[in-house]
């Protein structure tokens, strides 16, 4: 990929370092947001998808832009009347995602994808930055149409939220960079975390991954791992699976493969007796997480509705994430989103799949047609991933059916 490390040990993108990166991303994102509270507000229009802004940041200054200790570089904005408008379905103020993202430093997270991606998570953990390749920004525009038509519908998804698009050129390089959702709260420890495909061709966690502070699980990882799935109440199990299958319905009709879910589990009783060792006395974190501000930006708010309700577990202290059990019965807040949507199923996929699938049986591939790949990822959500929690018969129904004729096994 694109990164690299320089003699200082700092990361680098295209050669940029992250911190000029940063300071850029900062300058631009104030200057451009800035400049779009001045134009009225308004409906979109189809043109508003294809508009892109640009602007010059010299270092030494000039009547539009600040001076900085940066090289040169422009900032581009691509479709920010669209963009606007997302952020306002979200529920974000442009103050607040300004202050969010620029008042201070953003944070570069160490262990991100293979992807050879750079992120960045803004101080107050809302958003996530990632530095995305030419061709997946290219493909973002051309689904604005359609994400805008599919957000209008329903913003309860698990689709990534898009707040912004950008452009840094620097040291002539373009380095593109998209705002979204942050899916895991630094506030909350993450016990587990798996990239699901569905798929088991080649889906363990590779000896380099596992050996990371945070690995990233892989699909045969899970079944080993968790082999009976991760219960939810039945409401909750419903919602989750009835936003996957209208999330998976939206992709397939953009003819887009290859995503996973990202499912990052934090263990309620396994914190609890952490904090015990960690302190020798029970005392539990009296430090509440400030609660995310964007609107549907946390996994509880994102899958439909119905679940709101509260079923049968307890969900006072949920911190965004969906209450569940394991199979010892353990308390747990699940934290999940479709991630890697911007993999369009272009013709290196189509190779990519004929070749695998004469070596190998076609059906366990992971790149697949989108209708195929759309139907396994939601059979294994629905019946390998998620469970419902088994009903308890209740005691009179057991007294009535006591005479009932014994099933054979």
């Amino acid at each position: 990929g694109h990164r690299g490390v320089d003699s200082t040990g700092e990361t680098t993108y295209k050669k940029t370092t992250s911190s000029a990166l940063k300071g850029a991303i900062q300058l631009g994102i104030t200057h451009t947001v800035g400049s779009l509270s001045t134009k009225p507000e308004r409906d979109v229009l189809m043109q508003d998808f294809y508009v892109v802004e640009s602007i010059f940041f010299p270092s030494e200054g000039s009547n539009l832009t600040p001076a900085h200790h940066y090289n040169d570089f422009r900032f581009k904005t691509y479709a920010p009347v669209a963009f606007r408008y997302f952020r306002e379905l979200f529920g974000i103020r442009p103050d607040d995602y300004l202050y969010s993202l620029c008042n201070e430093p953003l944070i570069e997270l160490s262990n991100s994808g293979a992807s050879g991606s750079l992120f960045y998570v803004s101080g107050d953990d809302e958003f996530i930055i990632k530095t995305v390749q030419h061709k997946e920004a290219e493909f973002l525009q051309k689904l604005l149409p359609g994400y805008y038509m599919n957000l209008n519908q329903n913003p309860r998804t698990l689709l990534p939220k898009f707040y912004g698009l950008y452009c840094v050129q620097a040291g002539g390089k373009n380095i593109r960079i998209v705002v979204m959702n942050n899916l895991l709260p630094r506030s909350v420890k993450m016990h587990l975390k798996y990239d699901l495909k569905g798929s088991t061709y080649k889906r363990r966690a590779s000896q380099k991954e596992r050996e990371k502070v945070f690995p990233t699980y892989k699909d045969l990882d899970f079944m080993q791992d968790i082999p009976d799935g991760l219960f939810l109440d039945s409401d909750m199990y419903n919602a989750l699976c009835k936003t996957l299958q209208r999330d998976c319905l939206v992709l397939q009709s953009f003819k887009i493969m290859d995503y996973s879910l990202l499912v990052a589990i934090h263990n309620m009783d396994l914190a609890q007796r952490e904090h015990v060792v960690a302190d020798g006395t029970s005392q539990a974190d009296t430090r509440r997480p400030a609660a995310q501000k964007a609107l549907y930006s946390t996994a509880m708010e994102s899958i439909q509705g119905e679940a709101r309700r509260g079923g049968t577990i307890e969900t006072d202290d949920q911190m965004g994430g969906i209450p569940a059990r394991n199979a010892k019965g353990e308390r747990l807040l699940l934290y999940v989103g479709i991630i890697d949507v911007l993999q369009s199923y272009r013709f290196v996929k189509k190779l990519e799949h004929s070749w695998k699938a004469l070596v190998h049986d076609g059906d366990t591939v992971s790149v697949h047609r989108p209708s195929f790949y759309a139907e396994r990822f939601q059979r294994f959500m629905c019946n390998t991933v998620f469970k419902k929690i088994p009903l308890k018969p209740s005691p009179s129904k057991k007294s009535r059916s006591g005479t009932a004729v014994p099933r054979r096994s």
